[in-house]
């Protein structure tokens, strides 16, 4: 799984799911055949950390759901206050408190028949908080992974809006296969114009003579964990240009590494044959992993 390897945890096999309020044992866990989610890919999701009982960047994270459901016109009609209140009632019935992920999917709900017009639905939305024991591999930082180019492109903002966080992920599911069958963890897709966007499930950065590179943002999703290693980058005065490149601008990078919520900051070790310097523990990748860490830490506080 490269970039979202974790060690495996018995204690999932037997976890609460929250479904709608109702909280149900995995195996009973279920929504209809006719949920648009299912049907077509019709919703939204986050995905949230937990440690020490908080949730970690809960705000940003809201904000990003709230944006992407105006984006496609879906009207949660829930409240941040009780989406907050329908997490922590999972957690707290799991007796979960560290080292938890979440995936927090909300559909269109339910329709009358399989087709895809809005006027088929009927009822309210439909929510569901997917609370897992999931912690990173540790080896995954010691190791790092090996990314490289694939055909599939980001799409147009126009056809889809990449910076919409959908359960429509067909376009990155396809580049994951793509980087599968070439041997790479992840794989580096381009925007329609041939620069360099993001991997298939993580953003992407590159270190080139002491500066700091990743893409303009306009064809990529807006991770959390992106802007805080900007953000990192910027409060300690290192250089972090958001800009167009193409992959030959960076093809004699010094290192590289991506981000996302599950694992933080994880270092690239090859970037496709060619070994980078991201795994030295003196590293540019290194010093910006423990400013971000430290910064998950001050907000823990």
């Amino acid at each position: 799984m490269g970039s979202h390897n974790y060690i495996p945890d018995k204690k999932n096999h037997d976890i609460f799911i929250n479904i709608n309020g109702t909280l149900l044992k995995r195996n009973e866990a279920k929504i209809s055949v006719f949920d648009s989610g299912f049907l077509l890919g019709d919703g939204v999701w986050e995905g949230i950390r937990v440690h020490e009982s908080k949730l970690v960047f809960i705000d940003e994270h809201l904000n990003r759901l709230f944006s992407s459901a105006k984006g496609i016109s879906l009207n949660i009609k829930l409240s941040k206050t009780q989406i907050i209140e329908q997490i922590y009632k999972v957690l707290d019935i799991n007796n979960m408190v560290d080292d938890i992920h979440i995936r927090l999917i909300i559909t269109r709900g339910d329709k009358i028949t399989p087709y895809q017009n809005p006027n088929s639905n009927v009822g309210p939305i439909n929510y569901v908080i997917i609370p897992e024991h999931k912690k990173a591999d540790p080896k995954t930082y010691l190791n790092g992974i090996t990314i490289g180019r694939v055909e599939n492109i980001r799409p147009n903002p126009e056809i889809l809006n990449p910076q919409f966080n959908t359960l429509s992920k067909l376009n990155c599911i396809m580049a994951s296969i793509e980087a599968n069958k070439l041997g790479y963890d992840e794989g580096i897709m381009n925007d329609l114009n041939g620069n360099i966007s993001t991997c298939n499930s993580t953003n992407l950065f590159f270190i080139k003579k002491n500066k700091v590179l990743t893409s303009t943002g306009e064809f990529c999703l807006n991770g959390i964990t992106r802007q805080k290693a900007i953000e990192v980058c910027n409060e300690n005065k290192i250089l972090c240009l958001e800009t167009n490149f193409t992959f030959d601008e960076i093809d004699d990078c010094d290192e590289a590494f991506v981000t996302g919520t599950f694992g933080g900051i994880i270092p690239v070790k090859n970037l496709e044959k060619r070994k980078l310097k991201s795994t030295n523990k003196n590293s540019f990748v290194y010093r910006i992993r423990d400013l971000y860490n430290e910064k998950i830490r001050n907000y823990l506080k």
